[in-house]
């Protein structure tokens, strides 16, 4: 009998922790696809901001808001570093808190990075996990109480070429089916791209570049990486937001992302801010910059009656 009590006791504090807030989980619960055993470890450290620096075992922290706050939206967050390592609060998980707060449930995915010797074709690894996570978030949809048709992704710098990156190549099959979550959508329904790399071409960020092609990449391999190339008809709607002196990923990277969606029809809102330069998280310390999570917000709610 105790044997029993002790198990069921096991079962709702395992249940309990793949729903209450905050919960971290392996994006690959079995195999960790593209890898190699080395004796790489990953790096956890603290200067004014957390960085997380060769990432081994990627995951996602699911933050959800209180019950009787939530409006069934969700965001995956893509946290920017260059692909060299991920601003994780601030770019991460302070994003998720804020998003909490008005009712949006937020999932930071720690992905791997391509600088870690761990890796076989370290470029296609950020994708890989970005997809999968997409994947897992989407089919857990029930369970976090989230509106599968209502899940969004935001990036910031490198995070946001990741994630234009997983906007554009969504459909394709870049690792093996490891289980059902594997049969699910990875598109994200909606997309928001705070100062991205999205060029591998002439306005790239170099060192966003030469972390995820290496220094002599060939010509197919930039085409596929210049996201504003892949953009299509069924591209999500997408929120463009950068600084004009942005000196670290030129500004030219949004607008060319944003023309490519005029020219495929997808709708899309670009707000260039005259200062700010690069890394202006959600900007609280800008008079200007303060209020653009706010017209993301407007942007999410205006999506229903736009599409």
């Amino acid at each position: 009998m105790t044997k029993i009590v002790i198990g069921c006791f096991l079962l709702f504090l395992e249940v309990g922790l793949l729903t209450a807030q905050d919960t971290i989980l392996p994006i690959w619960p079995k195999e960790i696809p593209n890898r190699i055993d080395t004796d790489e470890r990953e790096v956890k450290e603290y200067s004014e901001i957390l960085r997380y620096r060769l990432v081994q075992e990627p995951t996602i922290q699911v933050f959800l808001p209180a019950k009787r706050s939530a409006n069934g939206k969700a965001m995956l967050i893509f946290p920017g570093g260059g692909y060299q390592f991920l601003a994780y609060d601030w770019e991460g998980t302070d994003v998720a808190k804020f998003l909490n707060a008005q009712g949006i449930a937020a999932i930071v995915v720690k992905s791997r990075l391509p600088n870690s010797k761990s890796l076989i074709e370290a470029h296609n690894v950020p994708l890989q996990d970005a997809q999968r996570a997409m994947r897992m978030t989407r089919a857990n949809a029930t369970t976090w109480n989230i509106n599968p048709n209502e899940i969004g992704i935001i990036g910031f710098s490198a995070g946001g070429h990741l994630a234009a990156t997983l906007g554009t190549h969504f459909n394709e099959g870049v690792y093996a089916k490891q289980d059902n979550i594997d049969d699910v959508s990875a598109r994200p329904d909606f997309m928001a791209l705070v100062y991205p790399v999205i060029t591998m071409k002439e306005k790239t960020h170099q060192g966003s570049k030469n972390s995820l092609l290496g220094k002599n990449p060939s010509q197919e391999r930039v085409e596929y990486f210049s996201n504003e190339m892949k953009v299509s008809a069924n591209t999500p709607p997408t929120f463009l937001i950068h600084a004009t002196d942005d000196t670290a990923v030129p500004v030219e990277n949004s607008l060319l992302f944003y023309n490519a969606l005029r020219a495929n029809k997808v709708l899309a809102s670009l707000f260039i801010y005259p200062d700010g330069g690069h890394g202006f998280g959600l900007g609280l310390h800008n008079e200007f910059l303060k209020e653009w999570p706010n017209q993301l917000l407007t942007w999410i709610g205006s999506l229903k009656t736009k599409q």
